[in-house]
């Protein structure tokens, strides 16, 4: 037999009646939740319970169609096997490209724009996580002087005191409880947006790296173009000089004269033009590194030398795009934070349940504000939902859903485009390598006409025409040669931008800045003192066409399939 309990009206009543009562309490609650849930749209709680108390979809990665292999796959200077991005630049062998990238990386003012995105994601991210806290914790105090109407009903009918004052002072508090997941979704979507905003950085560093070594390599390319544009003009000047001799002894014709003139300029004419291209890239260079024009002059000294590319290149396979290009995995986080918005507005559907308190002192003078007699508060539970807004909700419902179709899709064609543009990075760094080693073959073909076409010019053998016709295709050829060498090197940094090379090395980032080595020269070379491209004493024709350039990259070596 259970003990009695006994009531302060003298009867008893045993416990198992308010244990009934307890366990009918919360029946009822069960019930109303389950009629609230049906009502909203949600014939059973399985959903609601299986996603941990959250409504709306669940995020998974999208699938997105990439090949299984490269087209040039089976080329020999294309590798499949493990590669590592972090440094790609360091293949290039240049220090000071090497100092101008780790200095843009830490100077460039967009990539420290996209930095301080990450922070005020973290920000949002730190906001989103407090509102499963209390929403509103306030601390108020007012004063009121009021009056009475004494013509008003019902103040004009009882002899009430007009004039009074208010002193208030107090703090309140209201807790939505996050039964839905409303605010947990908000924080999976601020957690994607801080991981979006972080590959966003990725990002930049990887399009940075590329800028700068794409801008040096044009400098560089230009300074070669530059050099051998005065070199021509060197050795058409010389060439002049012989013809205007033969001239005033009567052995040519002033046309002969005329003409070599006529070459010297339009070559001569080039200079200004390629002059003004590299003042161009240097400044380009100035602002990637965040500096005002004209600041890398003496940082950048000429040398004429373009960065050597090896003759192979390691780039995985097409898959490891998904997981090394920061732009595929930016696009992958904003659809999963536009997923989690779904859930945010699906939540529209459903009654808001909090509680709410306020504790207070009012009193009319205030020297009985802090009295306990002025004591006051209220704290309560209530609940609120928007029953006449279905057609409203659902449509912002449909219009996040759409916008999430949309993150979706665009991630895939980002992993398209990211897979494009690899293949055109490929076969373009493939092909140039097909192309200068014709280049160079009649570069040399080329210099050694011109090398026999003055010497028969001068026994008389030949007439002009023969020499300027290769002058001509001298200067041609061995431009063509020099914009082929920096377009390789051009093309292995679009190849590791395709790869989303680059971004790790931010979380290594190197100790101490390499000192720009002294240009290197062939052996039998010249290489001209930085900024005296043209050089002082005078050569013979000649010696000028036995004249090396200076670092002259080796041709790459033919592969079994191109």
């Amino acid at each position: 037999m259970r003990r009695p309990r006994f009531t302060s009206r003298g009867c008893c009543q045993p416990r198992r009646v308010r244990y009934r009562g307890g366990r009918t309490s919360m029946a009822r609650s069960a019930l109303v939740l389950t009629v609230c849930t049906t009502l909203a749209g949600c014939g059973s709680l399985d959903h609601w319970w299986h996603n941990g108390w959250k409504v709306g979809p669940n995020y998974g990665r999208p699938v997105a169609a990439v090949a299984d292999h490269w087209i040039d796959a089976e080329d020999a200077r294309v590798s499949t096997g493990p590669v590592d991005t972090g440094r790609w630049w360091a293949t290039l062998n240049d220090p000071v490209l090497d100092r101008l990238i780790q200095e843009a990386a830490a100077e460039n003012l967009p990539l420290q724009i996209a930095a301080m995105r990450v922070l005020e994601a973290r920000a949002q991210r730190g906001e989103a996580g407090a509102t499963l806290f209390p929403q509103q914790q306030r601390m108020l105090g007012t004063y009121s002087r009021n009056a009475f109407s004494g013509n008003a009903f019902p103040f004009g009918q009882f002899p009430i005191k007009r004039f009074y004052d208010d002193w208030l002072t107090g703090f309140d508090v209201a807790w939505e409880l996050d039964v839905w997941g409303q605010f947990r979704r908000g924080i999976e979507a601020a957690d994607a947006n801080v991981n979006a905003q972080i590959e966003n950085y990725d990002d930049m560093l990887v399009i940075l790296q590329a800028d700068v070594a794409g801008a040096y390599i044009q400098m560089r390319t230009v300074e070669r173009r530059l050099w051998l544009m005065r070199k021509n003009v060197e050795l058409q000047r010389h060439t002049l000089d012989i013809i205007q001799k033969r001239f005033e002894q009567g052995i040519v014709s002033e046309l002969d004269v005329r003409q070599a003139k006529a070459v010297m300029e339009v070559t001569a004419a080039a200079i200004p033009k390629l002059a003004a291209g590299r003042r161009t890239l240097a400044n380009t260079l100035c602002i990637l590194l965040g500096k005002p024009p004209g600041q890398l002059a003496g940082e950048l000294p000429v040398t004429g030398q373009i960065p050597a590319a090896p003759p192979e290149v390691v780039v995985g396979i097409p898959a490891d795009l998904l997981r090394r290009r920061p732009d595929v995995r930016r696009a992958e986080r904003q659809a999963a934070a536009q997923c989690a918005r779904v859930g945010m507005v699906t939540a529209e559907l459903y009654p808001h349940f909090a509680i709410t308190g306020t504790i207070a002192m009012d009193t009319e003078q205030f020297k009985h504000l802090f009295d306990g007699s002025s004591l006051m508060g209220t704290i309560g539970p209530g609940f609120r939902w928007n029953i006449l807004h279905y057609g409203r909700v659902r449509n912002r419902i449909r219009a996040e859903d759409a916008k999430f179709q949309q993150a979706v899709l665009a991630y895939r064609n980002t992993v398209l485009a990211a897979n494009k543009e690899a293949e055109d990075a490929i076969v373009a760094y493939l092909r140039e390598q097909t192309r200068i080693e014709s280049l160079d073959a009649a570069e040399q073909d080329t210099r050694r006409a011109l090398e026999l076409g003055l010497l028969l010019y001068q026994q008389g053998v030949v007439d002009y025409q023969r020499v300027l016709d290769a002058q001509r295709a001298l200067v041609l050829r061995q431009d063509a040669l020099a914009e082929s060498q920096g377009n390789i090197a051009l093309s292995l940094v679009a190849v590791y931008k395709a790869m989303g090379g680059g971004w790790s090395a931010r979380l290594t980032p190197d100790a101490n800045v390499p000192t720009p080595a002294a240009p290197a020269a062939d052996a039998g070379a010249r290489t001209p003192a930085p900024g005296d491209m043209l050089g002082n004493e005078i050569l013979t024709p000649e010696q000028l066409l036995k004249m090396a350039p200076p670092s002259k990259p080796k041709t790459p070596s033919k592969a079994k399939n191109q």
